[in-house]
């Protein structure tokens, strides 16, 4: 049997309030296969996003194992951290947090610069994307001229330039209308289906959560 992408094992997390600890995540179980979309919904402040930054590597548990593609990350230093995040996840939030004095397409490369990669493969990695979320006429705009879901377009594709085999996504969509946010989400599918790519989202928009291959709801630090 293959290993999934992403495994999360007994994950636990809380954090400090004055003298009080507050348990966010408690015991969370959680497997993700190669190419998968799967929803987490919650209340707010149940501690989706807290869950979202530990499966990206962001933040870690108290307790408990991350497993990617067969091998453990709680532990690694963060330089290696760092490098498995650049290398290995695509992260997109809801707000689109693109560099204003940069273009569309400078804007999607900047993963690929970072990483010491060759300038003319970026940037034909980087064309070719834009182009396929719709924004082959808009690569030389800066994001000040670009409306909200064409900025989270190109937030997606800077998602991508570096080949990632997981997606995370914090609310995508809360921040578009619904025009937008539908057309943002379909492209997620599309890409999802073509690239094989797995993809977990945390939304607050039950239709969309629907539309996923499973949809799990986080409460009382568990998933159900």
């Amino acid at each position: 049997m293959n290993n999934p992408l992403l495994a999360a094992q007994d994950l636990t997390k809380s954090y400090r309030s004055g003298s009080a600890s507050i348990s966010v995540l408690k015991s969370v179980e959680l497997t993700i296969e190669p190419g998968e979309m799967t929803a987490i919904v919650g209340a707010s402040g149940s501690g989706k996003t807290t869950l979202l930054q530990i499966l990206g590597t962001l933040d870690m548990p108290d307790a408990g194992k991350l497993i990617f593609q067969g091998q453990e990350l709680t532990g690694r230093s963060e330089p290696a951290l760092a490098e498995h995040r650049n290398r290995n996840i695509g992260f997109i939030f809801q707000f689109h947090h693109l560099l204003p004095e940069f273009t569309a397409l400078e804007n999607v490369m900047m993963p690929g610069l970072i990483n010491g990669g060759s300038r003319t493969k970026i940037q034909k990695k980087a064309k070719a994307l834009l182009s396929q979320v719709g924004l082959e006429q808009r690569m030389e705009h800066r994001s000040g001229e670009l409306s909200g879901g064409e900025q989270q377009r190109v937030a997606l594709a800077r998602a991508l330039v570096m080949d990632p085999a997981l997606l995370l996504a914090d609310e995508p969509t809360g921040n578009l209308d619904s025009v937008s946010g539908q057309r943002v989400f379909d492209l997620f599918k599309e890409l999802s289906a073509s690239l094989n790519l797995s993809v977990v989202m945390v939304t607050h928009n039950m239709e969309l959560a629907g539309a996923m291959d499973r949809c799990l709801t986080l409460a009382d630090g568990q998933l159900q």
